[in-house]
């Protein structure tokens, strides 16, 4: 799907291995019976660690298995272990140290390729990405209580409802305003490929991660820094700031399924714990925090291994755990699988077919308070039979974890990527990929009722009761056709009092859905410029103020659309290298996976997302105001 990260390939050689990653994507056909082998691939950058995960796992998992799995070598340290440690401790050892035999059968970008996807974090990012070493730190840091009436936008959504609708007043932006945005400032993110952490702004600072790992605190008026933290991996989620202990705390989660709180004033670290210790798990939504709870999901990236001979597949499964705010410490952990995989027999080339596996969750939780309940939604499954939770809206009691409902709009959804070529993992099925990748929107209707909507990137969106345990209020199908395995609606919508706004992928338009009844409303077609016609369509979250949707899309444009009849009424072109406050080299790309944040009268948006689409990298955090003031 769209918003995983390529994770595996073929055990036929490296250059075999990527181009069949890339079949996996474009759902060419396989090459005809006889065909002379294909030349080498063209090099694609498809995001942190695609080629190293591919190299790794064509190449190493015969003595560096998984954790449990089986190795050539007992003496060798697991995948889990080799996770914890450096980019650079990592590339040193392929390079000069212990495995400098094994690393001189590559070259040196693939030696680093490994070593960041190992790591979950870039060469030189602890160095090179420092706020340190900027020429714009902020003069003074004073403390956040004095402007904590400042309007925000905290976390995936304004609120814990995740419908991702900033109100007039603390938007500070009128409908009237936005053809009047201009760029006010930019900040450029050092030693990044990609842009891929939603800004979070609070208490006049925007906070943002990155995938060098460093997380920045910035003055929103000024993008002067303050602070910047270096977590284990990459950051992709968005930060989530609350009130603990006497402190505002800014929590975030990393690539390594790790969660931070640290001090949102000072950046000094207050806690870390990880999440989740299983193979390959990561964190790629944003945290909720609620009455003195931490709650994450983990997803992972396990799913790609279709075509990967050398490793046993599969046994991840998606989680949800609470964590106490203050401390760290685990309150409780949900399974999405409640079977814990184990071997369920032989592949053709005798070793062991694992389960069951899958059922990740890779958006924000819900929260819920009046209902007690937390709402998260969840991906396919990775082996056979597909699982009850699979492609589901679920409802865990907010106190213990326990599945209180669910809702699975999508059966018999097994997915392995890379099945459309045989390979020892797939599915007999495989497909169709049809998970809900982004959050749950709960929103209150206009008549008062209070709905839970999600969309699947199958095209479809639907309206669940939460009074009558996600009893069905309506569905709409807004795909023309039935979309592949990459999807129509990715990262999801946003909804007001009358609507829901998605930006579709494969169709290329963005959308509003009658929140009553869910009958489209109006769709606008999105065309990209010229010279990027091919970057279609949308896979990033849209975002809303009253009387106007925002959508960045695969183009780079950023576009404002009329709420009312889908008119777009303001557009801005990031794709374009950029003059930062912080000195930074910088310049803007793809945008597909985090949307715009509104506050205080400006609009906050990271240009640059790769994906697995070959999206334009960027490493720009951009700031707007009404006529740049």
């Amino acid at each position: 799907m769209t918003r995983k990260i390529l994770a595996t390939a073929g055990a036929a050689g490296v250059a075999t291995a990527v181009i069949f990653a890339s079949a996996a994507f474009s759902q060419d056909p396989p090459p005809a019976a006889g065909a002379p082998p294909p030349g080498p691939p063209p090099t694609v950058r498809m995001g942190l660690g695609v080629q190293g995960e591919i190299l790794f796992n064509s190449s190493c998992t015969t003595c560096h298995a998984p954790q449990g799995g089986r190795s050539l070598d007992p003496r060798a340290p697991t995948q889990e272990t080799l996770r914890q440690y450096t980019p650079e401790r990592i590339h040193e050892a392929l390079t000069t140290g212990k495995m400098q035999v094994q690393g001189a059968a590559l070259t040196d970008p693939q030696r680093r390729d490994i070593a960041e996807w190992l790591s979950a974090r870039r060469l030189g990012a602890a160095a090179a990405a420092d706020a340190k070493s900027m020429s714009n730190r902020c003069a003074a840091n004073p403390p956040l209580t004095a402007a904590l009436g400042k309007p925000s936008w905290n976390g995936w959504g304004p609120g814990l409802t995740n419908a991702r609708f900033q109100a007039a007043k603390a938007a500070g932006l009128s409908a009237a305003d936005v053809p009047k945005l201009k760029l006010k400032w930019a900040f450029g993110i050092p030693n990044a490929v990609e842009s891929y952490s939603q800004p979070t702004v609070f208490a006049g600072r925007v906070f943002v991660g990155s995938d060098s790992g460093q997380v920045y605190s910035i003055d929103a008026a000024t993008g002067c820094v303050h602070w910047s933290y270096l977590a284990g991996a990459g950051v992709r989620s968005a930060p989530v700031v609350a009130a603990i202990g006497g402190r505002q705390a800014l929590y975030f989660n990393d690539m390594k399924a790790n969660v931070y709180a640290v001090d949102a004033h000072t950046g000094e670290k207050i806690w870390s714990t990880t999440a989740d210790d299983q193979p390959l798990s990561r964190i790629t939504g944003a945290p909720a925090v609620h009455a003195g709870r931490v709650f994450v999901a983990t997803s992972s990236s396990e799913e790609i291994s279709g075509l990967q001979t050398n490793y046993e597949c599969c046994r991840n499964r998606g989680t949800v755990s609470a964590l106490d705010a203050a401390t760290g410490a685990r309150v409780w952990k949900t399974y999405t699988i409640p079977t814990e995989p184990k071997i369920v027999g032989k592949r053709p080339d005798g070793k062991n077919k694992w389960g069951p596996a899958g059922v990740s969750s890779w958006s924000a939780p819900t929260v819920d308070p009046k209902r007690g309940v937390i709402y998260i939604t969840t991906g396919d499954s990775f082996t056979e039979p597909a699982e009850p939770l699979s492609d589901s809206v679920v409802a865990l009691d907010i106190k213990t974890g326990k599945v209180v409902w669910h809702h699975q709009e999508v059966a018999n959804d097994a997915y392995m990527t890379g099945c459309n070529r045989p390979g020892p993992n797939c599915p007999a099925t495989n497909g169709p990929d049809y998970d809900f990748a982004a959050s749950a929107m709960l929103q209150t209707r206009a008549d008062g009722k209070q709905v839970l909507v999600a969309g699947h990137k199958g095209g479809g969106v639907v309206a669940l009761d939460p009074d009558k345990k996600g009893a069905v209020l309506w569905r709409v199908e807004l795909s023309a056709k039935p979309p592949t395995a990459r999807g129509d609606i990715v990262y999801g919508g946003a909804a007001d009092a009358r609507n829901a706004y998605y930006a579709l992928q494969e169709t290329a338009a963005v959308t509003a859905v009658d929140l009553a009844n869910g009958k489209p409303r109006w769709k606008t077609p999105v065309k990209p410029p010229a010279d990027r016609e091919a970057r279609l369509g949308s896979a990033a979250a849209v975002s809303v103020i009253p009387g106007v949707a925002f959508n960045g899309g695969w183009d780079g444009v950023l576009r404002a659309f009329a709420t009312a009849d889908g008119r777009q009424i303001w557009s801005y072109d990031t794709v374009q290298p950029y003059k930062t406050v912080n000195g930074v080299e910088a310049k803007g790309g793809s945008m597909g996976a985090p949307g715009a944040t509104v506050a205080g009268g400006m609009l906050f948006v990271g240009s640059g997302y790769v994906g697995i689409s070959n999206g334009m990298p960027g490493n720009v955090l951009l700031a707007f105001s009404v006529d740049g003031r």
